[in-house]
């Protein structure tokens, strides 16, 4: 087995699936950067991080799903932007410290904002389908666009709408449609989040934070009713180069 001086990887859950290994290494064999290597770190529970802590030449990490928030007590401390989110998606490994960081935030929004030139409305609103870490990144970049937003959760609460409330009404009202959970995603391409498509129309923008498979039927069934449609691969992406640059600073 080699040895490689720097070691980066990607902290998660089931993520045998991930773009990330395949894209940071083709990128170390582009730009010739040598002793180097990309792991994945799949964990099946958040407290088996201080194992991949240990490693002396660790030196980055991304996060995913499901430890963005519960990542948080592991680190030495977060950036004021990441700390506002409450989300974290890199760690920087410097003298010790772990630092927290979120790329996601400049990821979804250079990506998702390409295609709201195409929205029928000034006045838009959107549906946050999950609650979870990378929903609260979401929330963040439409409230700097300005972008009024309702969450959608499968539990009763006073402040989020249920999957069983959003009718024709409600997709009228909101025309921006962001799919934050995992419902879709490789191996379990059958699922998708359980909303009215019938009243889907061409007012539509649905947005799939997932990027394997390339098309879910999330975005099938918008796509099917004219709607605008688009996949996390670019902000998965552009938020992996911010993560390299963040390492590299």
């Amino acid at each position: 087995m080699k040895n490689y001086k720097f070691i980066f990887g990607l902290i998660g859950k089931d993520i045998h699936y991930s773009f990330s290994r395949d894209f940071f290494l083709k990128k170390f064999k582009k730009e010739t950067i040598i002793d180097t290597d990309y792991q994945i770190f799949d964990i099946p529970d958040i407290e088996k991080v201080s194992i991949v802590f240990k490693n002396p030449y660790l030196k980055g990490c991304n996060v995913t799903i499901p430890y963005k928030i519960s990542i948080i007590p592991f680190l030495t401390r977060m950036i004021p932007e990441a700390e506002l989110i409450g989300s974290i998606n890199v760690i920087k490994i410097c003298n010790g410290h772990r630092i927290g960081y979120n790329t996601d935030a400049i990821g979804f929004e250079l990506s998702f904002k390409k295609n709201l030139h195409k929205m029928f409305k000034n006045d838009l609103r959107a549906l946050i389908l999950g609650t979870g870490g990378v929903s609260k990144t979401v929330s963040f970049v439409l409230k700097k666009l300005e972008i009024s937003y309702q969450y959608v959760s499968r539990k009763k609460n006073k402040d989020f709408f249920t999957y069983e409330e959003i009718n024709k009404d409600i997709l009228e009202q909101y025309k921006i449609v962001i799919n934050c959970t995992p419902l879709g995603s490789f191996p379990n391409i059958h699922y998708y989040p359980p909303i009215p498509y019938q009243y889907v129309s061409p007012e539509h923008y649905f947005y799939d934070l997932i990027y394997n498979p390339n098309k879910t039927i999330f975005l099938e069934k918008a796509e099917k009713r004219g709607a605008i449609i688009k996949n996390g691969l670019e902000m998965l992406y552009l938020q992996a180069e911010e993560s390299w640059k963040i390492w590299n600073s």
